[in-house]
């Protein structure tokens, strides 16, 4: 077998690089949307274990709505490139770019075996160049078919050297193709047909059998009860290892799916639901369709659903012959390859086993698939392809007359496939540019009138973006996610009347309910959004001018008669239950809230929201629940601060302070500068007398928020008590004074600062205008009574009131002299009487910020306007300042921007 020299692999791979670097000007478009930007398995945050219970997109493989495409290596290279890149697009197309050059490298090494060095480097310069490897290399969840080729063409290779030179069984590399083989397979599915490769490879090329001395021997044996020849068994031997093997992995890739096929909708493959003979023509056409695909790779498409293929109906259909030419052809060459022994059968059977085995997983003739064709599924099969070509250009090229126009034609068909990949690629550049560029090819495919109008809408041409939606109506015009984005649009136009009649239209395309009678039906999860559309039409007409007026008692009845509309979707629920706490009726809103879990257990806001109701209600027997909600929304929001720092709160409140503060430091970690958490994280050091731990901490706070008065006060009592800097404690209290002058407590603590000064003086004229600033403060009009005693006691003991009028005494003078323990008293008591202070002051801060921070209750995605928005408090006065509403206002508006965005994406196809 020939090696690959250096001159080879450098030029494949300038072949790649100069068809494919325009491709690191492209974006993540069509599926990396969710294969990248939306699948949470790539962020650090994620434990690493999760590749491996989760499909491709980063769904459960447990839950229906899983593809059931378990390709966890795969998703570790786009967890590798967001480590090193985040989410930024060059990385992740240079990175496929190499491995399409890998693969191209190893594709040659695999056809040395049965080519000779001029025909394997021609098929291998045709599959580096060939189109229909755009849609593999430039997408980039098209890693799956690159990687899954890498480990396919290694376990072949690995294979080959299974016999040794005595013709015995060599097993280290057969053992090294099954790991390969399920490296292989856990990249994408069909890396598991180069076990069928290799049968093909050892049987009919290694072992050099035909089909009829296969027929001869097995004759033989039976008519002469013979036993099989060595050689013979040696090739079950190596083959029956193989096998089981591969029924291993299966058994192993059946138990990951959980037994069930994925579920996909009369849209994805139309065929699939068809009835017999259509089902059977259709699908069986589809391979003639793929086999000109290969040959003329002129018009490329980024999907085939919806109607893109008519479905053969009819016997009669002339597209029948398209078929029946293939499988003639295909017929023929399976019978040269099988029938003779010489090296061009060998060659042929190599080619059709590399087209035909990779094939069969995406054929739908054995199981149907989500797609009716996609290209990038053909990267493995037009190895054989190449190979197939390759074959062609030797036999012809050695007849002495046609050798110049043989290389003169495979000269233009390289160079035209790599100015073809090229543009192509440009296609690829951003979602707007790949849909039209589709358009160009099928117009009759309503996803792709759809997409770019979600494109158009993407850039608030909502006008533009309708024509788009308006036509994918007319071309599929029971396709209920096309009359939604109608609707949506319209009601961006804001023209509700055309939006409710589009809804209306989209609603009655649903399952409808058959009285008497017990039925299942499917049903896509988005176009469920059309209840909430229409509740947010009545909404918005009655709902929000309601909310605005100030009359929520008008708003929960109009959110009631949106419920009428359907009284199983969670969101309304949820957002019946944020009325129902603008209305201050906690009860009533934790029951809706339990409504919307009772329908979607892990709907993330009521999840949210009604673990806060709990925790606010402060009763201990919520906790443990309000404590498991909250875990739950962690593990779908895994980066969401807010969730930690609840966690953390309601460990606080258990006294379970090293989960508390586990818990803080997580929110801390995500959200730098989290203000209520790392005051809270403060307090709690300080309660658990670990004050000096605590000081760090409040660093870090008021470096991001110079301007917290409850933690200079902490900060302040801890550096006075604990470290002794009076110095540092004084700093922070007048800083507290200077933004405000009458905060009492920070002007008490620095009265105490005089004291521990000795300026008793200047303490008895600080603590007056406290007194004036409190007049019903107790504990000042006590520690003034305090100092004042303290003060007549040195004036009668002959002492200096303060430290600038004398030097001060020692401190066993100080304490022991004047008033008979009145000093130690006076001591003492300021002490604790500053302590006091700062403890209110303390506890005043922990419940502000605890429930300021856990009052920030989350925004619906069925977009409650008037609701409360993220960072608002619930802590509300019973009259508001004009100023106030126009602010609440504000904020609503600006919510409510944020969260139309969310449904534009939630609601289309």
């Amino acid at each position: 077998m020939a090696v690959v020299s250096w001159k080879e692999v450098v030029l494949l791979s300038v072949l790649v690089v100069g068809c494919y670097w325009n491709t690191l000007s492209c974006g993540f478009v069509f599926d990396d949307v969710s294969a990248i930007l939306d699948n949470k398995d790539l962020r650090p945050a994620t434990p690493l274990h999760n590749l491996f219970l989760n499909d491709f997109w980063g769904t459960p493989m447990a839950e229906e709505r899983s593809h059931k495409s378990y390709r966890p290596l795969t998703v570790l290279t786009f967890r590798l490139n967001y480590l090193f890149s985040e989410l930024s697009a060059p990385s992740y197309h240079l990175l496929n770019v190499v491995l399409h050059a890998v693969v191209c490298v190893l594709f040659l090494r695999v056809c040395r075996t049965f080519l000779d060095k001029t025909s394997s480097l021609v098929a291998a310069v045709l599959f580096a160049v060939h189109p229909i490897h755009t849609e593999a290399v430039t997408g980039v969840v098209g890693r799956a078919e690159l990687l899954s080729s890498i480990f396919l063409l290694a376990a072949f290779l690995a294979y080959t050297r299974s016999t040794g030179r005595d013709h015995s069984i060599v097993w280290t590399p057969i053992g090294v193709t099954v790991v390969l083989v399920a490296a292989a397979t856990l990249c994408k599915e069909q890396g598991i047909t180069v076990v069928g490769i290799c049968c093909v490879h050892e049987v009919f090329v290694a072992q050099g059998f035909t089909l009829p001395m296969l027929m001869d021997t097995f004759l033989q044996v039976l008519r002469d009860k013979a036993c099989f020849p060595y050689t013979v068994l040696q090739t079950l031997l190596k083959l029956m290892v193989l096998v089981i093997s591969t029924l291993l992995l299966v058994i192993v890739r059946v138990q990951v799916i959980q037994s069930q096929l994925p579920v996909f909708t009369r849209f994805d493959n139309p065929a699939a639901v068809s009835p017999t003979p259509t089902k059977q023509l259709t699908f069986n056409y589809l391979l003639p369709v793929n086999a000109w695909l290969l040959l003329h790779p002129s018009e490329l498409c980024c999907d085939w659903t919806m109607g893109t293929i008519p479905l053969v109906d009819s016997f009669l259909d002339a597209r029948n012959l398209a078929t029946l030419a293939f499988y003639t052809l295909l017929g023929l060459l399976a019978y040269h390859s099988l029938r003779y022994s010489h090296s061009s059968a060998k060659t042929v059977i190599m080619a059709l086993s590399l087209i035909v085995l990779p094939f069969v997983p995406a054929s739908n003739l054995f199981f149907p698939v989500g797609f009716v064709v996609a290209e990038r599924v053909l990267y493995v099969p037009s190895m054989g392809f190449c190979v197939l070509v390759a074959h062609g250009f030797r036999i012809i090229s050695r007849k002495g007359q046609l050798k110049k126009i043989s290389w003169l034609v495979i000269g233009v068909l390289l160079a035209t496939h790599a100015v073809k990949t090229f543009n192509r690629n440009w296609d690829w550049e951003s979602e707007y540019t790949l849909f039209t560029s589709a358009l160009k090819v099928n117009k009759n495919n309503a996803k792709l009138w759809n997409n770019v109008g979600h494109a158009l809408e993407n850039q608030n041409n909502y006008e533009r973006a309708l024509r788009y939606f308006l036509q994918a109506t007319r071309v599929q015009p029971d396709d209920i996610g096309a009359h939604m984005n109608v609707g949506r649009t319209y009601k961006n136009l804001n023209m509700s009347k055309e939006a409710e009649e589009a809804y209306l239209i989209a609603k009655s395309l649903m399952p409808q309910v058959i009285p008497g009678r017990k039925y299942a039906t499917r049903v896509a999860p988005n176009h469920l959004n059309v209840y909430i559309n229409l509740a947010n039409l009545i909404r918005t007409n009655e709902g929000e001018l309601l909310l605005k007026m100030n009359k929520p008692s008008e708003a929960r009845d109009a959110y009631l008669r949106a419920l009428e509309l359907e009284r199983t979707n969670p969101d309304l629920w949820y957002n019946l239950a944020i009325v129902n706490i603008e209305m201050k009726e906690p009860s009533e809103a934790l029951k809706n809230f339990n409504h919307a879990l009772e329908l979607n257990p892990r709907h993330k806001l009521a999840l949210f929201n009604s673990a806060l109701l709990m925790q606010e209600s402060g009763e201990p027997k919520f906790r443990p629940e309000a404590n498991r909600r909250f875990l739950v929304y962690v593990e779908e929001e895994p980066e969401d601060a807010n969730g930690y720092f609840n966690l953390g709160m309601l460990a606080m409140d258990a006294s379970e302070n090293a989960a508390a503060e586990r818990w803080m430091r997580r929110a801390i970690g995500l959200q730098a500068g989290f203000r209520s958490a790392l005051f809270n994280l403060a307090l709690l050091y300080s309660q658990s007398a670990r004050e000096l731990d605590a000081l760090p901490v409040l660093d870090e706070l008021l470096r991001h928020h110079p301007e917290h008065v409850k933690g200079l006060i902490l900060k302040g009592d801890i550096l006075m008590n604990h470290k002794k800097d009076t110095q540092g404690a004084k700093a922070c209290f007048e800083r507290i004074l200077r933004m405000d002058p009458n905060n009492v407590q920070g002007k008490h603590n620095l009265c105490v600062v005089y004291f521990e000064e000795r300026d008793l003086p200047r303490a008895e004229r600080c603590l007056e205008e406290t007194l004036a600033l409190a007049p019903h403060e107790e504990y000042v009009r006590r520690h003034l009574s305090i100092v004042r005693g303290k003060m007549a006691a040195m004036s009668a003991a002959g002492q200096p009131l303060s430290a600038a009028e004398g030097a001060t005494a020692p401190a066993q003078e100080e304490r022991g002299g004047g008033g008979g323990g009145g000093d130690g008293g006076a001591g003492e008591t300021v002490g604790v009487g500053e302590a006091d202070g700062r403890e209110e002051g303390r506890r005043s801060a922990a419940m502000g910020t605890a429930v300021g921070e856990k009052n920030a209750r989350k925004s619906s995605t069925s977009r409650l306007k008037g609701g409360v928005g993220e960072g608002q408090s619930e802590q509300r006065t019973k009259g508001k300042s004009t100023k106030e509403i126009k602010d609440i206002e504000t904020k609503r508006a600006a919510a409510l921007k944020r969260l139309e965005e969310i449904e534009r994406i939630l609601s289309g196809d």
